[in-house]
């Protein structure tokens, strides 16, 4: 372990400069970003409505410091509610990932970037496993899918 990283209660390293101010930047500029955008911003501003915004980026800052820094603020069932949404597809997906790492890579520096890029898409093509299996196609068919930076 170097003097820049620091031991996630799961044994992974976690960068120095991994804070949860810089978590609650990210996610801050990111659903900004997201809601204003063509293809994913439709999806979020029907699900939530906007008085609840507050409350959603309050959750998903706790989703991210526990998925990062180990706090285990998150409790929640995310699976459940994504299923809910039936336009989600692949195109919302890529589009989430291109634009999350567009996000981390202005805000973050590289390490902590590449953490939550890894991060996001192991999320991401799980929960389009999960979507798959529940609408009753075979996730086998289901490419795995990367952050990619062109939009």
């Amino acid at each position: 372990m170097t003097d820049t990283q620091r031991l996630h209660p799961t044994g992974r390293l976690v960068p120095d400069e991994l804070d949860e101010a810089m978590v609650r930047a990210v996610v801050d500029a990111f659903y900004a970003r997201a809601r204003r955008d063509e293809v994913v911003g439709p999806v979020f501003n029907r699900v939530i409505a906007p008085e609840d915004w507050p409350a959603h980026l309050d959750k998903i800052a706790d989703f991210w410091s526990s998925m990062l820094l180990g706090t285990g603020r998150y409790m929640g069932r995310p699976m459940p509610r994504h299923i809910a949404i039936p336009e989600l597809a692949d195109t919302h997906f890529q589009r989430w990932l291109t634009l999350f790492r567009m996000t981390v890579e202005e805000l973050c520096p590289p390490a902590v970037a590449a953490l939550f890029v890894e991060r996001a898409e192991t999320i991401g093509n799980n929960f389009r496993i999960r979507i798959a299996q529940f609408r009753g196609e075979d996730p086998r068919q289901l490419k795995l899918m990367r952050a990619g930076t062109a939009l």
